[in-house]
């Protein structure tokens, strides 16, 4: 059997169709369609059913995609520890947040981290996504959201917190007046969303944006009433809380790597550094 034939069935296994797993791998249908033919013949098995339209699993072919998936998650632990073997005396550690937690929190104490820990450079990612740790995105990921991935070790340091924010000219109006800033329609699940969605009560969503600190910005400059982060919303002197009856909600923060890390001196250093300035700017509740 060859390995990359297996490689490009489990191409076809994630996206579902020949043109998907095609233009996954940067090759032409016909050659995906002739690796997975040639895995079949060395495996003496029918892995797949081939549809005007799509192409879909035997029953033989998922029992041996899900082999092949587990394959490729060891495949894909072994290059981690081969790259946290290697490390360069300089090491690079590659960190994952959201991008509030990233611009807010983290990049203002890189500085001081580098003065004393001058052997280790940070590469900081603020993205909303969650990246793929298995594939290498990321060495280490700072989370909303604990991973369901067993083999990922988490540890919870701090707890976010949310008030309702907006300019100190809105203290005048009465609540029912009030006009609010919000996530786009695409973000509706986002917890924080939901407890404004709560609060609305027929009034007004003025202003969408994805990004927090575009809403921040827009609030600073008297648009509408925010649900920010406390540790954006309090620091910012153009800004002033809101009081409402209802809780607002709170959301747990992770940092999540994987064993491997523990045993590499940098990126031990750069999960302290993470657990400090987060815990100290979120502190976390006594329970999850």
């Amino acid at each position: 059997m060859d390995w990359q034939d297996l490689h490009y069935f489990l191409a076809l296994a994630r996206k579902g169709s020949m043109f998907a797993a095609a233009k996954e791998l940067h090759v032409d249908h016909a050659t995906v369609s002739r690796r997975i033919a040639a895995l079949e013949t060395s495996l003496g098995l029918r892995l797949t059913e081939r549809l005007p339209r799509r192409t879909t699993l035997t029953e033989q072919g998922r029992v041996i995609a899900s082999v092949a998936d587990e394959m490729n998650r060891i495949a894909d632990r072994v290059y981690l520890q081969a790259k946290s073997l290697s490390a360069a005396p300089t090491a690079v550690v590659r960190v994952s947040a959201s991008p509030a937690v990233a611009a807010q929190l983290i990049a203002p104490a890189v500085a001081d981290f580098m003065q004393k820990h001058p052997g280790v450079a940070l590469s900081l990612s603020g993205v909303s996504h969650h990246v793929q740790m298995d594939k290498g995105e990321a060495d280490i990921a700072v989370r909303l959201a604990r991973p369901d991935d067993p083999d990922l070790i988490t540890r919870r340091i701090g707890t976010m917190r949310f008030g309702l924010y907006a300019s100190p000219s809105w203290l005048d109006m009465p609540p029912e007046s009030w006009v609010f800033i919000a996530y786009e329609s695409s973000l509706e699940h986002v917890t924080q969303q939901k407890w404004l969605g709560s609060l609305l009560n027929g009034r007004r969503i003025i202003f969408r944006a994805s990004d927090l600190m575009a809403q921040q910005e827009a609030a600073r400059r008297g648009l509408g009433v925010v649900t920010l982060p406390c540790f954006m919303g309090d620091a910012d002197s153009s800004l002033v809380k809101l009081a409402v009856n209802s809780p607002p909600p709170v959301r747990s923060i992770w940092l999540v790597a994987y064993p491997e890390h523990r045993r590499d001196p940098s990126a031990v250093r750069v999960m302290e550094f993470l657990a400090d300035i987060i815990g100290k700017a979120c502190p976390p509740d006594r329970h999850p």
